[in-house]
């Protein structure tokens, strides 16, 4: 593609829009998980009462649940997935500024119910933007769209997170809540200006179609299973590995404000630089080739941990590693939510897509849980060469449906 079709692309109203809406999806995240957490902390909340709120996230998981209502049904205004983005992110600010004008001291339960409202809106928001970013990008901007997607989203973490901890010490936690809820403003204006993507595939007319034909339209494709197989496996080993190297930072001798500057704050700065190289590289080489350069970087990055353990506590390793690891990492989910987005049908896109990103989490709790176990029994040389070892299958599985040898402009399994 000539430079001057790629800067076209990367500058447009679609680009845009993708950035915006991962912006407001990243955004209620730690709002109900580390600043939540620490607001209860302070007022002196039970542990036993904090640790149950982590039951609240439970609607990014179970999405997938209601998604064929948002296929289904469209409200009386904007259009089927505006109307829905629309009455998901006006509701989501709401319960946001409620969370904030709760007391946990007081009525603890009422902020877990206020939470919860925070994570169901948000969960419906997640649904219907991905659903719009498929339905609004081409399969050849797929992979830059999910790149600038994924930065946004990692963006309104930061802000959340980093920003929302700072503001705490600065001001009450209801202001910092109200401050957050007026952030999804970019969000709300961004949906009201964006136009309603077309559907030339057309809508489920019944709630059959919403709910049966979306898993019988995926599972009647050659090589479904392997497809399914990849999604659980391709990030395993990165993820593994993520969920240990907080403890192997500090075993190696590491300080927190070492740890804080090189690995949240630089690490950080890295993992958005990889989704937008990521996304650009995607735009030559495209999603099938990037799932395989990708994912052999994410596995050689996941090595680099190993090396580290060897030097020891050293500044410029550190660096080094978390650069290229996360550098790695932002480029290999870009890909993924890229090859992800292309699989789903368009006409039944809310559904299949909350189906493979709530399958997509399975690895993260399920096979990180055992890591503490491996680590301790193994070594850290041993652990992380097995981290190593266990990406080898998902990239294996790509010879199955995204062989080298294919330009990657469109999934194999919907031939």
């Amino acid at each position: 593609m000539p430079e001057s079709s790629i800067l076209k692309v990367v500058f447009s109203r679609r680009m845009f829009t993708a950035a915006i809406m991962g912006f407001s999806s990243g955004l209620p995240l730690l709002l109900t998980l580390s600043l939540l957490q620490a607001w209860m902390t302070r007022e002196g909340i039970d542990l036993t009462v904090i640790g149950l709120m982590a039951l609240v996230g439970l609607p990014y998981t179970l999405k997938f649940l209601w998604a064929p209502i948002l296929d289904r049904f469209k409200l009386p205004y904007f259009g089927r997935r505006r109307g829905w983005l629309l009455a998901s992110q006006s509701s989501l600010m709401l319960a946001i500024i409620w969370l904030g004008a709760a007391d946990p001291a007081r009525n603890p339960w009422m902020v877990a119910l206020a939470a919860l409202c925070v994570t169901c809106f948000s969960a419906s928001q997640d649904i219907v933007i991905d659903a719009y970013r498929r339905e609004d990008l081409a399969d050849s901007e797929l992979g830059l769209g999910s790149s600038l997607y994924v930065t946004g989203y990692r963006v309104g973490m930061w802000v959340a997170g980093g920003g929302g901890f700072i503001l705490a010490d600065l001001m009450p936690f209801s202001m910092v809540y109200l401050i957050m809820a007026c952030c999804m403003l970019p969000g709300i204006l961004t949906t009201l200006v964006s136009p309603e993507p077309k559907t030339p595939h057309g809508v489920p007319r019944s709630i059959k179609e919403a709910v049966v034909d979306p898993f019988v339209e995926y599972f009647s494709r050659k090589g479904a299973v392997w497809v399914l197989a990849f999604i659980l496996l391709y990030k395993i080993g990165d993820t593994m590995a993520s969920a240990m190297t907080t403890p192997f930072y500090l075993d190696l001798g590491f300080s927190m404000t070492q740890i804080g500057t090189i690995v949240k704050t630089f690490g950080a700065g890295a993992i958005i630089a990889g989704g937008l190289i990521g996304g650009v590289l995607m735009i030559r080489l495209g999603i099938n080739r990037s799932l395989w350069v990708f994912g052999v970087l994410q596995a050689v990055s996941t090595a680099g941990f190993m090396v580290l353990a060897q030097i020891g506590t050293s500044v410029p390793a550190l660096t080094a590693v978390i650069a290229f690891e996360n550098l790695s990492a932002g480029m290999g989910t870009s890909a993924y939510a890229a090859f992800m987005a292309s699989i789903t049908n368009k006409k039944f896109t809310a559904t299949q897509y909350a189906l493979l990103t709530s399958l997509m989490g399975i690895p993260r709790v399920i096979a990180s849980s055992g890591t503490g176990y491996m680590a301790k029994s193994m070594g850290w040389h041993l652990f992380f060469l097995c981290c190593t070892l266990v990406a080898i299958p998902g990239l294996l599985l790509l010879i199955k449906f995204a062989p080298w040898s294919s330009n990657g402009k469109k999934s194999a399994t919907r031939d």
